[in-house]
């Protein structure tokens, strides 16, 4: 009940400051907002996830909110994105709400303080000394050629290998110039064999080996799915995380904000997003876990990801929209989903 009071409040305010407060508060006062988060524990990965629900990445871009997010029961938490340098993104205003139909655009553009700020906080946490899995998202700056993506890439692997529990590549926002190109064909075949030659160089140096996820776009044909499909199989990628914003305004057409430029998020982007979800699943037939996220509001939408072939789920929009007990309201009904599936 607390919640819809607080949001009141954050919502008369420009979206990105409230952003900045809202992140602020959790740190105070997350254990007074939590609710108690039902136990599901799930392998994935070849990770122990205590429950399926996930943080997307966006939230807390440079990991200084952790451990006040860790409080409200998420099974795992991804920050970023981040880039090798810091950056400042794009123009203010560049985050906008779309009530009426519970969706947020945004044009942020990875703005960030850079690898090096993360890995500061990322080490100062409690709760990846604890065991609790950390996504770490990277992307490429904004002035690096995307012809020279890659370096960008295996910078940030390089760097945050050792203290992720895994690495999520974010080649699907549709704020950074030309970003999505590297979700085509040669570019991608590229790109994924140089990140998978790393990734089995660093699992040497370091003695451990660290799972990567791709996180793919919404606005995307069915060839383009099966080609990203066969892609992430050859390189033996970890898991696929589906999916990002998407560009398309169907669901807000008319809507105050809605012709603001950059990627759409929350209800708006649920059925596409699933869909996606669906024709990637079955292109994979199994062989790698898929991360369902864009348009969870509540347990149901969850469900539903799950019955689309997710292994795992995340949110980010509804966070905003629900607050903290979606977290729990999700992992209820995420266990009583796949207890029925085990009995």
């Amino acid at each position: 009940m607390l919640y819809p009071l607080i949001r009141k409040f954050f919502f008369s305010l420009d979206a990105e400051t409230a952003h900045g407060i809202g992140m602020q508060g959790i740190d105070r006062v997350a254990c007074l907002m939590a609710k108690p988060v039902t136990p599901c524990p799930v392998e994935v990965m070849g990770l122990e996830f205590p429950n399926p629900v996930g943080l997307a990445a966006g939230l807390d871009k440079n990991g200084d909110h952790i451990d006040g997010l860790a409080r409200l029961g998420f099974g795992f938490i991804e920050i970023g994105t981040i880039t090798p340098r810091p950056q400042d993104g794009n123009p203010k205003p560049r985050l906008f709400r779309i009530p009426e139909a519970q969706g947020i655009i945004n044009r942020m553009g990875f703005n960030n303080a850079g690898v090096d700020q993360l890995l500061r906080n990322v080490r100062a946490a409690e709760f990846p000394k604890k065991g609790g899995i950390l996504g770490i998202n990277i992307g490429k700056n904004a002035t690096t050629p995307i012809e020279k993506a890659a370096d960008d890439y295996l910078i940030c692997l390089d760097k945050v290998y050792n203290d992720a529990s895994y690495v999520t590549v974010n080649i699907s926002s549709p704020n950074t110039k030309n970003l999505r190109e590297l979700q085509k064909d040669e570019a991608l075949d590229d790109l994924l064999s140089q990140l998978k030659a790393k990734q089995l160089a660093l699992t040497d140096r370091h003695g451990k080996y660290v799972p990567m996820a791709l996180k793919i776009a919404p606005d995307l044909d069915d060839e383009q799915i099966t080609a990203i499909a066969d892609a992430l199989r050859r390189h033996r990628f970890d898991a696929v995380i589906a999916t990002n914003t998407t560009l398309s305004r169907e669901g807000v057409e008319g809507l105050p904000n809605a012709a603001e430029t950059g990627g759409l998020s929350g209800k708006p982007v649920f059925q596409k997003s699933t869909a996606v979800q669906k024709k990637l699943a079955t292109a994979l037939a199994g062989e790698l876990p898929i991360i369902g996220v864009g348009g969870i509001m509540g347990g149901e939408d969850a469900a539903e990801k799950i019955r689309a072939g997710a292994s795992l789920v995340q949110f980010y929009s509804g966070f905003i929209y629900r607050g903290p007990d979606l977290v729990s309201e999700v992992a209820e009904t995420l266990a009583n989903i796949l207890r029925k599936k085990t009995v």
